[in-house]
């Protein structure tokens, strides 16, 4: 039975979805062709993912492929009450609150899964987790696992480097048709939307300083400079920092920049990356926020801990004031800010990402009996096809190689 804040919220959630599904024609597509074929029929899928708009649409089209589907969110704040009632009256169950506690929040997970899956979607996780300690009972039925993103793809992989990982686990986050894509331009996009709307505040001529430059952090470093910021960027790879400086940027270390930023953003996947040092070089009034996975990149409990004064000043804003009477902004408790404190990646950009995600489900539910528990790529005809389907809904055509081109290239 679902578990939701007040489910008289359906009629708006019902309107975001719609709004979402109308501007999402890969995903459309594929759900006219599940809704014919029935690949899920009698399967049960759990997914754990942001639960707003765009991945009620996802979870809908698994239903369309006859799947009995279990949603629930994978961070407390990202949770939008009104598309998670939505959801519970449209066939799908699901279990979450937004603004849960630590310990509700593991509730709904372990809710999820209590009806034995043979699927799960996970993002970032948390139920592969569960799925290995407390929640291990309600793997009877898993024939293997999706994984939506960078740092659960990481997760699975350490456990798969120590031996402990018990089933297959496809690195969705790895498609081409994703990172290239949801990580780059959805993370650029999002997270400055989330960033402008909270704060009010001109990003022109500020100076941003962000701390990682995988695909997550060269779009938000992208989209800063065609904001008009002065952008720099901190690394700890070698090679991505030169890539850094040849895309425009400036390269220093965190301890150099925490006197510069006007704006700062973690997106590294690691802990501890601002931390007691930096915080007594910051401006007043410098804005910390995270675009990472988890909550551990900026050292906001030491803020608390150690301010004179935690003062409320805009919705997902606290400021804490130091000793010295200069403020410290952190949005979003220092969860990640394109969902904590916005609507996350544009639905274009996800319209991509959950079709890739479809698309693997089925291929796991027909191949993972026969896989070794391991991390493994999505399989490349899925890209193929949804960039296809992406191109033809754009009224786009690409070249193809004449056959003597083939025995050309085949040639060399």
């Amino acid at each position: 039975m679902s578990i939701l804040r007040d489910p008289s919220l359906a009629e708006s959630g019902r309107r975001k979805i719609a709004w979402a599904r109308a501007y999402m024609p890969v995903l459309n597509a594929i759900g006219e062709d599940f809704a014919w074929r029935k690949p899920f029929k009698g399967i049960k899928i759990t997914t754990s993912v942001h639960l707003e708009a765009k991945t009620a649409c996802l979870a809908l089209t698994l239903a369309q492929g006859g799947a009995e589907v279990h949603s629930t969110g994978c961070n407390p704040l990202s949770t939008q009450d009104d598309v998670a009632a939505a959801l519970a009256g449209m066939g799908v169950e699901a279990y979450a609150v937004h603004g849960c506690t630590d310990a509700e929040y593991i509730e709904h997970l372990t809710a999820a899964l209590a009806c034995r899956p043979h699927l799960v979607l996970d993002d970032g996780g948390d139920l592969t987790e569960l799925l290995h300690g407390s929640a291990a009972d309600f793997a009877s039925n898993l024939i293997g696992l999706t994984e939506e993103t960078t740092t659960g793809v990481h997760r699975a992989r350490l456990r798969q480097e120590a031996g402990l990982l018990r089933f297959p686990i496809t690195a969705v986050n790895d498609a081409e048709m994703k990172h290239l894509f949801d990580n780059r331009y959805g993370t650029g996009q999002s997270t400055w939307d989330a960033l402008m709307h909270t704060t009010n505040l001109q990003v022109s001529g500020k100076t941003v300083v962000v701390a990682g430059y995988g695909w997550c952090g060269r779009g938000v470093a992208m989209r800063a400079a065609g904001l008009g910021a002065r952008v720099i960027v901190t690394e700890i790879d070698a090679v991505k920092a030169i890539e850094a400086v040849n895309d425009g940027h400036t390269v220093m270390t965190m301890d150099e920049a925490a006197a510069r930023g006007d704006f700062f953003i973690t997106v590294t996947g690691c802990k501890d990356v601002i931390v007691d040092r930096h915080f007594p070089k910051m401006k007043d009034g410098v804005i910390l926020a995270n675009a990472g996975h988890f909550d551990v990149e900026v050292d906001v409990k030491f803020l608390r801990d150690t301010s004179a004064e935690a003062i409320p000043r805009r919705d997902g804003i606290v400021a804490y004031k130091q000793q010295d009477g200069r403020f410290i902004n952190v949005i979003a408790e220092g969860r990640l800010c394109n969902l904590a404190a916005g609507n996350g990646h544009p639905v274009e950009i996800m319209d991509m990402s959950f079709a890739v995600q479809a698309l693997a489900l089925e291929h796991m539910m027909n191949h993972g009996k026969s896989l070794a528990p391991g991390v493994y790529p999505v399989e490349y005809g899925i890209d193929a096809r949804v960039s296809e389907l992406k191109l033809l809904s754009m009224g786009m055509k690409i070249d193809q190689l004449t056959e003597a081109q083939k025995k050309y290239m085949e040639a060399l």
